[in-house]
């Protein structure tokens, strides 16, 4: 077995043993939080875990009675606030949210982590996204069997906002189901993607459904389908990638919170309650559905399974490509 497969069953056994502890933990969790609480995101303002976290804070502030301060440290595929949060005192005051690819993904593909997968606790797995193929009207295809036909008679190329991202590892898993080949063109974010696929310059992309969404609704773009396990609410009528026809397939990702190994049971049972009650409120849901997600609020031990299932997909997938990153 890997080192990278052991780290992530360790986090499996970490989060389940977190939370029969916190079964056990009947003293509550005490005066917490008796702090500010820092919530880091590994990853640029304006991006999915940013919105979501922004749109909690101020309902969870008035919940925990602390403010709810998040700091942005992006950088290295989300790397650098991982171990910023892996090096926080397990106090229950530091937090990191981010996608599920810094424990399913980067394990498998960087050179350095600057963390250890097994330091971090899942807390909830908070919503799930997927991506969207479209292509360019130009390409001429409308449906996902037409552009694996056209892809086995000539050469394509596909965009996706940068090696490794979800696009990019969907696109490869597709490619091995469905049996064809597209030359990957990566691209930094999924917004100039989209512009190049908008322009011809790369005639399709898998891409974050927000992102394409006006482009599908105005006709400039042709949606073949979304990678998840289920039709997404702002483009009801384009099929699954599985529907389409590619049984079995689904892609989809997550917004995960982390703890630093070591945060109280308790805490960590507190923190995933108040997050997922305030990402339930309707006004909350109603936004997070126009930016392609949806709630699901796993426990601990829930959530550290599904991680470990899909570092093992996605595992697979980069080895198979090759696919290595400094």
């Amino acid at each position: 077995m890997s080192q990278t497969r052991l780290s992530v069953l360790k986090l499996f056994a970490t989060a389940a043993l977190a939370l029969v502890a916190g079964g056990a933990a009947a003293q509550g969790v005490g005066s917490w939080p008796d702090k500010p609480i820092k919530v880091i995101l590994p990853f640029p303002p304006g991006g999915p875990s940013d919105i979501v976290v922004r749109l909690a804070a101020e309902k969870m502030q008035a919940v925990l009675k602390q403010s709810v301060v998040i700091e942005n440290r992006a950088g290295a595929g989300g790397n650098l606030g991982m171990a910023e949060g892996a090096r926080a005192a397990p106090d229950g005051h530091t937090w990191v949210f981010g996608t599920d690819t810094l424990v399913t993904v980067n394990p498998h593909v960087y050179k350095q982590l600057g963390y250890k997968v097994e330091d971090m606790v899942a807390v909830t797995v908070a919503t799930q996204f997927s991506q969207t193929l479209v292509c360019n009207p130009a390409l001429g295809v409308k449906t996902l069997k037409d552009l694996i036909a056209k892809a086995k008679a000539e050469k394509l190329s596909y965009a996706s906002g940068g090696a490794g991202v979800p696009g990019h590892l969907s696109m490869e898993l597709l490619q091995s189901m469905a049996g064809f080949e597209m030359a990957h063109v990566p691209y930094k974010g999924p917004a100039p993607a989209t512009q190049d696929v908008l322009g011809n310059q790369v005639p399709c992309g898998l891409l974050a459904g927000p992102t394409v969404l006006p482009h599908v609704r105005s006709g400039k773009l042709v949606a073949l389908g979304v990678s998840g396990s289920k039709r997404s609410a702002t483009l009801p009528d384009v099929p699954t990638l599985a529907e389409a026809g590619v049984p079995g397939y689904v892609a989809d990702f997550s917004l995960v919170m982390f703890a630093p190994k070591g945060t109280p049971a308790a805490v960590l049972e507190r923190m995933r309650q108040v997050f997922v009650d305030t990402l339930k409120t309707p006004e909350i849901q109603d936004r997070l559905r126009l930016g392609d997600q949806y709630v699901v609020g796993l426990g601990s031990a829930e959530s550290a399974a599904v991680l470990a299932a899909d570092s093992k997909k996605w595992g697979e997938v980069a080895r198979r490509i090759k696919l290595g990153l400094d």
